[in-house]
């Protein structure tokens, strides 16, 4: 446990599914993060996006990181506040199905440089 807490931390995830440790660390440290007390900020952009239509165990499982859709069971009861690019979803053919179960919501790019503000850490995978 970190003698720090109550950190803002943002994650910001644009790689793909085909980045598979990357992404589930992203979300290991995300779950984490939250887990240790720091409010958490989760930004999905680019292929990043593609993480949330993830719809069983097994599928993508990064090496010591996890797998992406227990990562995402646990992201569901976390209090991790979710963004997604709305613009990022809508060029790869996603709408508001990818949201549901999440807390999340579509936002455009400048709900990420005034998050990153905000942030006392910014981790970017």
């Amino acid at each position: 446990m970190s003698i720090i807490t109550d950190n803002t931390v943002l994650v910001h995830i644009c790689s793909g599914l085909e980045s598979k440790n990357k992404v589930t660390l992203g979300l290991l440290v995300a779950l984490t993060a939250e887990k240790n007390d720091h409010k958490v900020t989760l930004f999905l952009a680019g292929d990043g996006v593609q993480i949330l239509d993830c719809k069983k165990a097994g599928e993508i499982v990064g090496q010591g990181t996890g797998d992406l859709y227990e990562h995402l069971q646990n992201l569901k009861k976390s209090k991790v506040t979710i963004y997604v690019s709305g613009m990022s979803a809508k060029s790869r053919g996603y709408d508001e199905k990818l949201l549901d179960g999440y807390s999340a919501e579509f936002v455009m790019t400048d709900v990420l440089v005034e998050e990153s503000i905000k942030a006392d850490s910014v981790l970017c995978y």
